[in-house]
């Protein structure tokens, strides 16, 4: 939090802030501990803090603007899995497989801990390397050896099941379930035939 190192620096207390600033406590708490994000304070609010720390208003917001840059947002699961079988569509197996691999962002999906999305690019990379004959990428096999603990199954098949009060879907879906993505325990049956 910039607003930390900055009152640590300038060693002035949060109670100190809010009283030359005339900012309630409660912001300047919820300011500090991240509760709220400078870059939604108020023109006025931003002023009143850089007039009291002796700083540019700017230098309160630019470093949070560049962390949020660095920092992408995650999706639904839903959405990032059609994402994938798209590229995959736009792109041509052997180029998704090229692409996916010279930009690591297996890698960095596992590092990040979203291990629902790593397995699934992943596993979508193993697919279509087994459907083209081309050999595994050896750079994953750590990965390979992780799995969800849970089985991930496709949003319409845990909305069948529970309108109709039955497994029966996700049994289903678990007996047509393509190998390599059931390796890390995500059902999916279908990856190639998407609008």
């Amino acid at each position: 939090m910039v607003l930390n190192d900055l009152l640590e620096k300038k060693q002035i207390s949060r109670y100190r802030l809010s009283k030359d600033s005339g900012i309630p406590q409660a912001t300047v708490a919820d300011l500090c501990t991240g509760k709220t994000r400078i870059t939604k304070c108020s023109a006025e609010t931003l002023y009143k803090i850089a007039k009291t720390l002796r700083v540019p208003m700017e230098s309160l917001i630019e470093a949070e603007i560049e962390n949020q840059a660095e920092s992408p947002r995650r999706m639904s699961f839903e959405v990032f899995k059609s994402n994938v079988c798209h590229l995959v569509k736009d792109q041509g197996a052997v180029d998704f497989i090229i692409d996916t691999l010279e930009s690591d962002e297996i890698r960095k999906l596992y590092k990040r801990k979203w291990y629902p999305e790593a397995f699934y690019l992943l596993a979508m990379v193993d697919y279509l390397s087994n459907k083209n004959e081309i050999p595994l990428c050896s750079n994953y096999n750590d990965v390979r050896k992780q799995h969800l603990r849970e089985p991930l199954y496709p949003t319409g098949v845990l909305l069948s099941d529970a309108a109709l009060h039955t497994n029966q879907y996700k049994e289903e879906a678990r007996r047509n379930a393509i190998p390599e993505f059931l390796h890390f325990n995500i059902i999916e049956c279908e990856v190639q035939n998407v609008c």
